[in-house]
């Protein structure tokens, strides 16, 4: 299930231009053809090992759409204090592999081989990992936006991890899934209903739906984060004296969301919940000090959260070798 350009211009969740971004690829030696190659960041957790594989990056130029709750000059001024151009916004896409009491557990999937250049990291991630798709005994979903949820198939329609229970947020869901939301939905999620209607249609995984405030493998406990979508989800994994909460979406680019938890991205389909979402988490996030993972920010999207004056800072770990 081939996803180009114009489905992801037209999809809510991606509204992404260009094909690929800062990150996605490196250049190559003289003589040698460029290609992407495999971000892998491995740490340990606890009794856990999480590694962060770079999905890879997009980019869209900035307009005054992207964020229309704020002035465009505030959105630019944001950007530069980051030291990040302020005509365009690179965003990353990072999955998370789970290893811990005998799982394997990959948390959202990112395009697998159905998206444009510049993503499919993922799978090239594991391979440099040496970890076979097949020994993932698990994938947990936390919202079926396409760059979450294309990478359960590859692009002939087989599945990408044959052998894994597919765990899905029973809000997210009913959802998606009402056989009348194609009739009703707006022109702009219309690709969005249709590829995951495909995805888990006929050959397609097979869905265990989980509801929030759960523990839906041990240690790992389904956060209610609506808002983002109906329902989307966040993750609290404790494994011994480790904690990380996956943050899923809560927010997208940190320089932007995390600094300004009250902006509202054209991603968010209920800007008011995803707000409160937003501000509810973060807070917690600061004031237990865990650990946190995003899917957007840059890679290895791993790192603390800091109050600071009205909002929040994203504190980047220090990089280091397991233990």
């Amino acid at each position: 299930m081939p996803i180009d350009r114009r489905t992801l211009l037209g999809a809510a969740p991606l509204l992404l231009a260009g094909s690929g971004g800062a990150g996605a690829g490196a250049a190559a030696p003289a003589g040698e053809a460029a290609g992407p190659m495999p971000g892998i960041y491995r740490y340990r957790l606890g009794e856990a090992t999480v590694t962060a594989l770079h999905e890879g990056t997009l980019g869209r130029p900035l307009d005054a759409t992207f964020i229309p709750n704020a002035p465009i000059e505030a959105v630019r001024q944001a950007l530069a204090r980051a030291f990040l151009p302020q005509d365009r916004l690179d965003i990353t896409f990072t999955t998370l592999l789970i290893e811990a009491r005998g799982h394997r557990i990959l948390v959202d999937t990112g395009f697998a081989d159905n998206g444009p250049p510049g993503t499919g990291g993922t799978l090239r991630g594991l391979a440099a990992a040496g970890i076979d798709r097949s020994a993932i005994d698990t994938v947990v979903l936390s919202h079926f936006h396409l760059d979450h949820v294309l990478g359960l198939r590859l692009k002939d329609g087989s599945l990408a991890y044959p052998n894994a229970e597919v765990l899905v947020p029973a809000a997210e869901w009913a959802f998606w899934m009402d056989e009348g939301l194609a009739a009703r939905a707006p022109e702009r999620l219309r690709p969005n209903v249709q590829a995951v209607a495909r995805i888990f249609g006929p050959g397609g995984p097979k869905a265990t739906q989980y509801a929030w405030d759960t523990e839906i493998r041990p240690g790992l406990t389904a956060l209610a984060a609506p808002g983002h979508t109906p329902g989307h989800t966040v993750f609290l994994l404790e494994a011994g004296a480790g904690r990380l909460m996956l943050m899923s979406d809560v927010t997208n680019h940190p320089a932007l969301f995390v600094r300004n938890p009250d902006w509202s991205a054209v991603f968010d389909m209920d800007a008011d919940a995803a707000r409160a979402t937003r501000r509810r988490l973060l807070d917690r996030a600061a004031a237990d000090r865990v650990q946190v993972a995003f899917y957007h920010a840059p890679f290895p999207a791993a790192g603390h959260v800091a109050r600071a004056g009205e909002g929040y800072e994203l504190v980047p770990v220090q990089w280091g070798a397991p233990t």
